[in-house]
């Protein structure tokens, strides 16, 4: 059991602390000091990579080949897959470098109902370590085991020939205080319900007399109702998230390919503005927009409610600091033999919007209908509490196998 204090533990939650820290506007007053912060969605654990092989091409995997881990990435995807059904399991000690104690147990698994319908379902299970409560004087208030899961299940189905879609609906669930009074208020777990809707769609192409294929993917993730852990605190976003990617893939001979991934993510919740402070110490909005809305407002607003970032000239640029929130990830892939996987990726978020930076490796090995696939961080940045993550992830596709289920012309 080890001890964390919990100043710790809400920077590694990102959630506990929500009321302050997302809630803390950037201020300017008649100092002129301003105070920065970046908004933070709730349950930021829905947003990690679960399984090694996406895990290994720097978070991207909304438009890579059909696997079994599709439902975190793109759920759409299954509807290609030509098992009958097939699970899989990953785990993933997280953040290594601050803690030995936290954990994401991943599981996942989907049965095709016929050649045009899938459904999947997975689940998501992350782990603190043990933390002790203080009260205001120093003096134990209670022991607990912080956790967050989330279950959910997706119905996939072809369209037409090569181009499918997805919705799945999302439970989630996070117990960050076990009841523990914090801020002097009285907490309580979390809930929130949530869906996703996907896209994938793929064309076989000719290069170089050697069979290829085009994917492109459309994942839009944890669209919900907003989540809060005390009654006394302002109800706070899930990490809705707009991801899109392509994949290309060509054959190198028989029975090798090669695979180039792309992907771009970006969070469709506020951006907190930059406030100021009237004569009698009311705060009003100075650049941005006001991020007390709905989440369907919230969902629209989020490609242009920057405050901008301040060019030399004077102006401020809404333009950029909205490029500045889109994360990018790069990957590349071998396949040797169709039994032997290398792979390799970048993942790049701009230095004011959380700096992660990093690069990832990875192999994989495929006997029958069995899939075991490593995959490590090598961070960028000095320090960095990424450091020593790795993820393995074991998986099955069983059942008789669905012949040319591309060539199958498909309407509802």
């Amino acid at each position: 059991m080890i001890l964390i204090r919990l100043s710790i533990l809400l920077i590694l939650c990102l959630s506990l602390s929500l009321h302050l820290v997302s809630g803390q506007p950037i201020i300017i007053t008649s100092t002129g000091l301003q105070l920065k912060s970046n908004f933070i969605p709730a349950v930021p654990f829905l947003t990690i990579a679960p399984d090694a092989r996406s895990g290994s091409l720097g978070d991207a995997g909304v438009a890579t080949s059909p696997d079994i881990n599709s439902q975190h990435w793109n759920p759409a995807k299954y509807a290609f897959l030509d098992s009958k059904w097939g699970i899989a399991a990953s785990y993933t000690p997280w953040l290594r470098a601050l803690s030995g104690d936290i954990n994401l147990v991943y599981a996942t698994g989907f049965y095709r109902i016929d050649y045009r319908q899938v459904i999947s379902t997975s689940l998501r299970y992350f782990s603190f370590s043990d933390i002790i409560f203080l009260n205001v004087y120093g003096n134990f208030q209670g022991q607990f085991n912080p956790k967050e899961m989330a279950l959910d299940a997706a119905y996939t189905r072809v369209l037409f020939e090569k181009l499918s879609f997805a919705i799945a609906l999302r439970y989630i669930y996070s117990d960050l205080t076990g009841g523990n009074v914090v801020s002097g208020n009285k907490t309580k777990p979390g809930w929130a319900i949530a869906g996703d809707l996907a896209l994938y769609h793929y064309n076989n192409i000719r290069i170089f007399k050697q069979n290829a294929k085009l994917a492109f993917g459309l994942n839009i993730s944890n669209i919900g109702n907003k989540i809060t852990y005390s009654d006394e605190w302002e109800k706070q976003f899930l990490p809705a998230n707009l991801r899109l990617g392509s994949t290309f893939s060509m054959n190198l001979g028989i029975n090798n390919s090669v695979c180039i991934i792309t992907d771009i993510n970006k969070l469709l919740v506020p951006t907190l503005p930059i406030f100021t402070s009237d004569s009698l110490g009311n705060m009003i909005i100075l650049y941005g927009k006001d991020p007390n809305v709905s989440v369907p407002l919230s969902l629209i607003r989020s490609f242009w409610d920057a405050p901008g970032i301040l060019k030399k000239n004077g102006e401020r640029s809404v333009l950029l600091e909205e490029l500045h929130e889109i994360m990018y990830s790069f990957g590349a892939e071998y396949w040797y033999r169709n039994k032997f996987i290398l792979r390799g990726g970048y993942f790049h978020e701009h230095e004011t919007k959380g700096n992660r930076k990093y690069f990832a490796l990875g192999i994989g090995f495929r006997i029958n209908a069995f899939e075991m696939d490593i995959g490590y961080l090598l961070p960028i940045n000095k320090n960095s509490p990424y450091t020593n993550t790795f993820r393995l992830t074991l998986s099955f596709q069983l059942g008789k196998q669905i012949a040319n289920i591309s060539n199958n012309r498909l309407l509802f």
